[in-house]
This record gives structure tokens, sequence and C-alpha cells, in this order.
């Protein structure tokens, strides 16, 4: 192909390719296990995959309407009022989305304009930030400290200015597990009473959280609901990464901006994976047990890691568990990635790439979300490093 002469001003002249897309190639490459990249080796429940071939079989792959299908989010309301005990208006307030991804880069195209000034809170998932500099924003980072990532709120109330635009905050936290406190909630609420902040909360987690603790969704706070965009995956939820549905909910006067954002993002979103949720969704074992389900798989994952020489403080939620290797080696995060993958067929995530200023802890994000066997596999690999 003849070269292009004209110079090309990159948008995001610092911005390189994913490290979940790094390690999962070098995992392919190598032929390593692969606990970098959050995904599920076991299969979805089959009432999904029969439910879909049932829409399929309908006709029900034409375009949906732009904010979802009514059906699945009808399920949504009822499922956040039942558990938050928040009422969000499926009409209006409540849209369907390609992906928890999709929603957060549209949420911050809809509100961050050029100057605003977005807080990112490290270590931080990595599409926040090139999304906020796309659209002409300035993210302001707060570091939280290994090893407990505490929220040292103070720190983030100096940060606030007239220009602070948004908040973003993970909850329960990717990569550290790190979740919301009622303490969390009440400082939130102080730090954005009676200002203009909008808080963009990523709850893709909600339902993997550990240890009798629950959920604390922005929803289940009247002040924080009426200020925020909540995010959701039915991927972590339902096991189905791959097919890249999610959704948000926001006051009506929000997700107005955010529709006008949408539409033109992507329109809408896969017509019969939404007829085939709305129907599962109605199954509610299948997220209330969740937690149970896979804190079985952290504690066999943690108690199998006490062989090894990796030191382990049990995540509060999600499916990823951090590591420390500090007793096995002195390189940089990324360095011990690649020669884990390399020498001992086993791929993880380096911390570094979810802070702006690379963080030198020995620490490493594993994934959790395997059969068993894959877990022995990994972990029989780990105990000889």
């Amino acid at each position: 192909m003849p070269e292009y002469n004209s110079i090309v001003f990159s948008k995001l002249p610092s911005i390189k390719t994913s490290i979940f897309s790094v390690m999962t190639k070098m995992a392919e490459d190598h032929q390593a296990i692969n606990l970098a990249q959050g995904f599920p080796d076991f299969n979805c429940d089959n009432r999904l995959i029969d439910l879909v071939t049932n829409y399929m079989k309908k006709g029900y792959y034409q375009y949906a309407p732009m904010p979802g299908i009514m059906p699945i989010r009808e399920q949504i309301a009822i499922k956040t009022e039942e558990l938050y005990q928040t009422k969000y208006n499926p009409d209006t307030e409540i849209t369907i989305t390609a992906g928890a991804t999709q929603a957060i880069f549209t949420a911050i195209g809809a509100f961050v304009r050029e100057g605003d000034e977005v807080i990112v809170i490290e270590p931080a998932y990595d599409c926040y930030v090139p999304a906020i500099k796309l659209h002409g924003g300035n993210p302001v980072f707060i570091e939280l400290q290994a090893p407990e990532f505490k929220y040292n709120w103070e720190i983030i109330k100096r940060a606030i200015n007239q220009h602070t635009k948004m908040i973003i905050v993970n909850n329960p936290m990717n990569p550290v597990g790190r979740v919301f406190s009622s303490e969390d909630i009440a400082e939130l609420e102080k730090l954005t009473e009676n200002t203009d902040i909008i808080i963009l909360a990523d709850e893709v987690y909600e339902h993997i959280v550990f240890d009798a603790k629950k959920h604390l969704s922005l929803a289940k706070s009247d002040s924080l609901a009426a200020r925020s965009i909540i995010v959701s995956s039915f991927g972590k939820t339902y096991h189905t990464t791959g097919l890249k549905l999610g959704y948000c909910m926001a006051p009506e006067k929000l997700m107005r901006e955010f529709r006008k954002v949408h539409q033109y993002n992507v329109f809408s979103v896969n017509t019969t994976l939404q007829y085939a949720y709305a129907d599962l969704m109605k199954e509610k074992d299948l997220y209330l047990e969740l937690s149970a389900f896979y804190q079985q798989k952290r504690d066999y994952f943690c108690n199998l890691l006490k062989e090894t020489r990796f030191k382990v403080t049990p995540t509060q939620g999600t499916y990823f568990q951090v590591v420390d290797y500090s007793e096995i080696s002195d390189m940089q995060d990324l360095d011990f990635a690649n020669y884990l993958v390399k020498d001992h067929k086993v791929a993880s995530i380096p911390l570094s790439p979810f802070f702006h200023i690379k963080s030198k802890s020995p620490l490493l994000r594993l994934c959790f979300a395997k059969n068993n066997d894959t877990i022995e596999m990994a972990i029989n690999k780990l105990c000889k490093v």
C-alpha cells in the first residue's frame, strides 16, 4: 500500500496497546495459561444458549430501539428496586449499551468538554483516561496506596475545584478488588453536596463481592443517584464477556444527554441478546448466587497460592486476585510478568499500567474465573517460580 504523505497528528500520542491485549497475545504466543485477561473459561448457563437460539429462530435480529428493548429495561428496573430500593424509569432512565466500555465512553463523551477536569482514582481501569483525553478533558489522578488501597477522601476533596466536571468510581474495583464501605458512601455524599459534579460509577462487578459484604451501589443513596451514571455488565454477571452487552442507569436529565451521544455512537445493540437476557434475568438465582459461586473459587485459588512464594491478601470483590512477588524478585512488574509468561507459562497483568506514573509496587493481577483444573495447572507452574 502506498505511504500516506501528510503528517498525522495523534490525538492520543502517549497511549499504547492495552496491557490486556499485550498479555493475552503473549499467552497465545508462548502457549501459557491465561490468568491475565478477565474472562471465564467455563460455559455460560444453557438457558441463555437456548433463549438466544429460540429468539434467532423467531427472527428477532433486526434493529432494536435505540435505548434498548423495553422488556430488558423493565427487568433491570425491577432488579435495581429489589436490590437497592431505588426506582428507575425504564422508559427514560435506563439504556442498553454495547458493553460497559461503550457506556463509559459515551458517558464521558456526553458531559466532558474541553478543559473540564475528571477525577480518576488509581489504580484505574485503562479505558477511562483515553476517553477523557479524546474529549478534551484533563484527568486529575488520585493514587490509592498498596496494600489496602483505601480511599483518602480528604485528598480527593482537595482535588476538587471549579473545573471539576466528573468523578469516576469503580466499585468493586478492577484491578485490586476494593469495595465501597458505608463510610465511603457517606464521604462521597459530603464531597459532592451542593456541587454540579457528575459521578460515573463503574459497577460491572456488582454481583461479585465476598465475605458477607454487600454491594453498596450508588443507586442506594438518593443524593448520589441523583448525580450518577451507573454502569453495569451482563458479561460479568452471566459469564459472557465476549457478547458485549451492558447498560447504564441515570436520572432522566442525565440520560437524555447520554442518549444523544449513544444514538450516533452505536445507535442500538444486539437485539437477540436483549430478548434472551430479559428472560434470563427472571431467573434471579443466577445473579443472587454469583458471589457465593466466585467466593468458592477465590478461596480455592488463595489456599492453593499458599503453596507458592507469592504473598496474598484475599480480594474483597471482582474475580481478580492481586499477588505480591517481592519475596521472589526485584524486577519491575512488567518485566516479571513477561518472565512468568515466557519461563513458567502463566500470563498475568502487572499493576503499573493502571497508574499514570508507573507504580513500582511488586504486584500482579491474576484472574480466578477459571475451571478448577485450570487453576490447579496454573498453581503447579507458579509453585516452581
